[in-house]
């Protein structure tokens, strides 16, 4: 269970960071974004993530405002697993989580 909540929370942590680098990136880039190799691979790693807040999403919300619903869905989901971990960490002693 405990790896199982690590493991989630690895993948979690990894698209947060990638949506976030995919955010500075493009105010960094600007207009020309979608040319930057480093902004390419950014989005490659966030489009799974984002097509499912896109389905999440009711139709009212633009596209445009999708990745930023992606990146609140994952932290929220963060947050959840964050704390199952502790609560199974507490159970079953914090000496065998470290």
């Amino acid at each position: 269970m405990l790896t199982a909540l690590i493991l989630v929370k690895l993948v979690l942590e990894i698209a947060l960071m990638a949506l976030f680098g995919r955010w500075v990136l493009g105010l960094l880039a600007g207009a020309r974004k979608e040319q930057n190799l480093f902004w390419q691979i950014l989005d490659v790693m966030c489009r799974p993530f984002i097509l499912v807040a896109r389905l999440m999403s009711p139709r009212q919300v633009i596209d445009r405002h999708v990745p930023l619903v992606a990146f609140l869905l994952l932290a929220f989901g963060w947050i959840g697993v964050t704390i199952l971990k502790v609560q199974t960490c507490v159970q079953i002693g914090v000496h065998l989580c470290q």
